[in-house]
C-alpha cells in the first residue's frame, strides 16, 4: 500500500496545505463537519462550559430554587439596571488574559453568574426533564385545539412566536433600509420544517420529504396527538401537504437575496389589504398599534398566497392548520423535552439531514442554550478570561492596512467611473470596525430564569429577545449593538449599519496570532477582514450607501461593468461539484455575494501585504517577497481545511450562501495573478486559469 503523494500548490493548493490534516483527522460523531472554524468553536464551547460550571459551583450545586431563581424584578424596583459599560475598542485590558474587560459591580457580577448557573442547571437536570414528560407543552396543544377561527389561529401562533415557536411569518426589528435612523418591523416568509422551499418541489429531495413526513408522524405520536401511530401518520401527511402548498408561495434563495426586491415599505392599511389577517397575528406577537404603523415586507406575494391558503373551505382546512401549529410547538421545544423527543428530532435533523452519528453531549447542548439565552452575560466572563489585551491593537493595525488597500484599489479601478468611485470611497471611509467585544453589554436584568424549569427558561429567553427587539422600534437603532456574541467563531458585515464585526473567539490561530508573521496574519484573519469589508461592495451590499441606506449610487455604466464581472464569477462556480456530493452543483447566483467577499477579501489582503512591505523600513524589512506570498497563500488555505459529511454537504448546497470550503480556497486563488506568480503556475497545471478568464472586481 502506497501513501498518496502530496500535490504541489500548482496542482491543488487546498490539499497541498491541508492534506496531512485531512488524512489524520475525522469528523466527530456528534458533528456534520469538522475543520478550522469548528476546532475553534469546540475550544470556545469548552471554555464556556468551564465558565458555566464555575458559576454553578460559585452559586452552589444543588441550588435551592427559592435562592437560585432570578426574578425579573431583581435590581431596582422597576426591574432595570444600567447596561454595564466596557472599555472602548482601543482601551483594552492592561494585562493580557488577566484583567477584566470591565469593572461591573460585584453585585452585578453575582447576578450574571447566578443567571448563567440557573440556565445551565435547568438544562443539565435531565431527571427533572424526564419526570415532567410532555407536561410543559400540554397547555399549548390544548390551546391550539380550542381554536375555532383563522383569526384565533393566527393570534395564538403570534403569541407562541413570542415564546420561541416558529410561525407562518418570520419577523424582527431591523433598520429601515430607506431611512436607517429608524427601526421597523420586517416580515419574512416562513412556515416550513425543511431547510428550503426546494425540498418540497425538487425530485432530488423526494426521499428526504418522505422521511420528513414519517418524522412528523412519530413526533406527533410522542406528544399524544392522534388516537394511535397510524392516525398520527395520517395527520403528518396532511401537515406536510400543507407545508408543500406554503412552500409553493416561497421565493427561492436567489430572489430572496435581492436587497431591492425585498424592500417593500408598507403602511398598516396596505399590509391589511395584502394580508387581511395581519391584525390578529400582530396582536399575538405584541406588535400591534404604533409598532406596526409601517412595516417592511420582504416577499409580498407570499403573504397574499397565505391569505388564499387560510381561506380554505370548512373545518377540515382549519384542523390541518391547527395540526401544523401543533407540529411547530413540538419541534420548537423538542430539544428541551424528554430524551425520546430529543432522539426523534435528532434522527431527522441530525442524522438524516446532516449525517451526524450521535446527539451532541448534553453539556454541549446546555452551553448552546445558555449562549442563546444570555450570550452577553457569558461573553463578559469569556472576555475576562480568554481575550488577551493586545489583540485589539494588533487587529486595529490589520484593519487599517486592509482599509488602505481597499482605498488604493478603488482609486485605481479601470472599470469604474469617477462619480461612482467617489461614492465608493465615501462609503469605505464610513465603515465602522468592531473588534473583540462590544463597548456595552446587553442588560438581562429583565430575564426571569428558574433552575428547575428548562422549557420555561426557553420561553422566557425567547420572550426577552423578542421584547428587546420590539423595543428598538421605539428606542431607535443602537449603533453599538452586536448581532453576534464575542465567544462566536465567525465575523460579519451589517449593510444597514455599515459595520464589520470580529468577535474575540475568531482571533486565534490559524486565523490570527500576533506572534506570527504579517504575511501569515494577512492570509488568515486579514482575508477575513477583507471579506467582510468586501460584503459592503458585493452584488447586494453595493446597493447600500455609507449610512446604510438602500440607494442606487452607481451610474448605469458602472453597474453594468460590475455585473459583467460578477456574471463571470457566477459561471465559474456554477460548474463546481463537491467531492462529498458529486451530483449537486454549487449555485453560483446564490453564493455570489460570499464568492465576491472571498475573492475581494483575499485580493485586497494581498494588496495590504504589498503596502506593508512598502512601509516596512522603506521596503527592506519585507524580506523575500515571493516567500512571503507563498506563506500568505498557505495561511489562506489553512483556514479552509474541513471534512464534511455527504448529507451535510447536500443541505449546505441547498441552503448555505457560502461555497464548499475547497472551492473557497482553490477557486479564489485561481483568479489572482499573485498566486500564479508565487508558485510559478503554468498553463499545464491544474490550478492555472488563463489571464483573460480571471475575475478581478475590487
Amino acid at each position: 500500500m502506497t501513501t498518496p503523494q502530496t500535490p504541489t500548490p500548482r496542482e491543488d493548493l487546498y490539499r497541498h496545505v491541508n492534506g496531512e490534516w485531512l488524512d489524520s483527522h475525522s469528523i466527530p460523531a456528534d458533528q456534520g463537519a469538522y475543520g478550522a472554524f469548528l476546532e475553534l468553536r469546540d475550544a470556545a464551547e469548552l471554555a464556556v462550559r468551564h465558565l458555566c460550571e464555575d458559576a454553578l459551583r460559585e452559586v452552589g450545586s444543588g441550588m435551592d430554587p427559592a435562592q437560585a431563581r432570578i426574578d425579573a424584578s431583581a435590581g431596582d424596583p422597576a426591574g432595570h439596571q444600567p447596561a454595564a459599560e466596557v472599555p472602548e475598542a482601543d482601551e483594552a485590558p492592561t494585562v493580557s488574559g488577566q484583567e477584566h474587560a470591565d469593572d461591573a459591580p460585584a453585585g452585578d457580577r453575582q447576578q450574571i453568574r447566578r443567571r448563567i448557573a440557573s440556565l445551565y442547571a435547568s438544562f443539565m437536570e435531565e431527571e427533572v426533564v424526564e419526570a415532567r414528560g410532555v407536561e410543559p407543552i400540554v397547555g399549548d396543544l390544548a390551546a391550539i385545539q380550542a381554536v375555532s377561527t383563522v383569526e384565533e389561529l393566527l393570534g395564538l401562533s403570534g403569541a407562541l412566536q413570542r415564546q420561541g415557536v416558529p410561525g407562518l411569518i418570520n419577523t424582527g426589528a431591523l433598520n429601515d433600509a430607506g431611512d436607517p435612523d429608524r427601526m421597523l418591523l420586517h416580515l419574512l416568509q416562513g412556515g416550513l420544517g425543511l431547510p428550503d422551499e426546494s425540498y418540497y418541489r425538487d425530485e432530488a429531495y423526494a426521499e428526504i420529504l418522505a422521511e420528513y413526513t414519517a418524522h412528523v408522524g412519530r413526533s406527533l405520536a410522542l406528544a399524544g396527538v392522534g388516537a394511535d401511530g397510524d392516525e398520527a401518520a395520517r395527520i403528518a401527511e396532511d401537515v406536510v401537504a400543507l407545508e408543500k402548498r406554503i412552500a409553493a408561495h416561497h421565493w427561492d434563495v436567489v430572489r430572496s437575496r435581492d436587497a431591492v426586491a425585498r424592500y417593500n415599505l408598507m403602511t398598516r392599511a396596505q399590509l391589511d389589504e395584502l394580508f387581511p389577517h395581519a391584525g390578529a397575528w400582530l396582536a399575538g406577537v405584541g406588535a400591534d398599534g404604533s409598532r406596526a404603523d409601517e412595516v417592511v415586507v420582504w416577499q409580498p406575494d407570499f403573504l397574499s398566497g397565505m391569505h388564499a391558503l387560510l381561506a380554505g373551505e370548512g373545518a377540515a382546512a382549519l384542523q390541518t392548520w391547527k395540526h401544523w401549529l401543533t407540529v411547530q410547538v413540538i419541534r420548537a421545544f423538542a430539544p428541551y423535552l424528554p430524551e425520546a423527543f430529543v432522539q426523534e428530532n435528532f434522527s431527522f435533523y441530525g442524522r438524516r439531514l446532516a449525517g451526524t452519528e450521535q446527539v451532541r453531549p448534553r453539556w454541549k447542548r446546555a452551553v448552546a442554550f445558555v449562549n442563546g439565552a444570555a450570550g452577553e452575560d457569558v461573553a463578559q466572563l469569556y472576555v475576562e478570561r480568554h481575550f488577551p489585551a493586545g489583540h485589539q491593537a494588533a487587529m486595529g493595525r490589520l484593519v487599517e492596512l486592509l482599509m488602505e488597500a481597499y482605498r488604493r484599489s478603488i482609486s485605481t479601478l479601470d472599470w469604474m467611473g469617477e462619480d461612482t468611485r467617489q461614492r465608493a470611497l465615501e462609503k469605505l471611509s464610513m465603515f465602522r470596525p468592531m473588534v473583540g467585544f462590544p463597548v456595552k453589554w446587553t442588560d438581562y436584568s429583565d430575564l426571569a430564569v428558574d433552575p428547575t424549569d428548562l422549557v420555561g427558561n426557553a420561553r422566557e429567553a425567547a420572550r426577552f429577545a423578542w421584547d428587546f427587539d420590539l423595543g428598538m422600534i421605539e428606542r431607535g437603532p443602537d449603533p453599538e449593538l452586536w448581532h453576534m456574541t464575542p465567544q462566536t467563531v465567525n465575523a460579519y458585515y451589517s449593510p444597514l449599519e455599515n459595520a464589520i464585526v470580529f468577535p474575540a473567539a475568531i482571533l486565534q490561530p490559524p486565523f490570527f496570532d500576533p506572534e506570527r508573521s504579517m504575511a501569515a496574519n494577512l492570509g488568515g484573519i486579514g482575508s477575513v477582514i477583507g471579506h467582510e469589508i468586501g460584503h459592503g461592495f458585493d452584488d447586494q451590499g453595493s446597493r447600500y450607501d455609507g449610512s446604510g441606506r438602500l440607494e442606487n449610487w452607481w451610474t448605469d455604466a458602472d453597474r453594468a461593468a460590475f455585473s459583467e464581472r460578477t456574471a463571470k464569477l457566477v459561471d465559474q462556480y456554477s460548474v463546481l461539484s463537491p467531492a462529498e456530493a458529486p451530483d449537486h452543483r454549487v449555485n453560483g447566483e446564490f453564493t455570489l455575494g460570499e464568492n465576491i467577499g472571498d475573492l475581494g477579501g483575499l485580493g485586497i489582503a494581498h494588496r495590504a501585504l504589498e503596502i506593508w512591505r512598502e512601509e516596512a523600513d522603506g521596503g527592506s524589512a519585507g524580506g523575500d517577497a515571493a516567500a512571503q506570498d507563498r506563506e500568505f497563500f498557505a495561511a489562506w488555505a489553512a483556514v479552509w481545511r474541513q471534512l464534511t459529511r455527504a448529507e451535510t454537504m447536500v443541505t449546505r448546497i441547498a441552503s448555505d450562501p457560502h461555497s464548499p470550503n475547497e472551492f473557497r480556497c482553490n477557486q479564489v486563488v485561481k483568479n489572482l495573478d499573485a498566486f500564479h506568480a508565487a508558485f510559478e503556475v503554468t498553463k499545464d497545471d491544474p490550478m492555472w486559469l488563463a489571464p483573460e478568464e480571471r475575475v478581478r472586481i475590487w
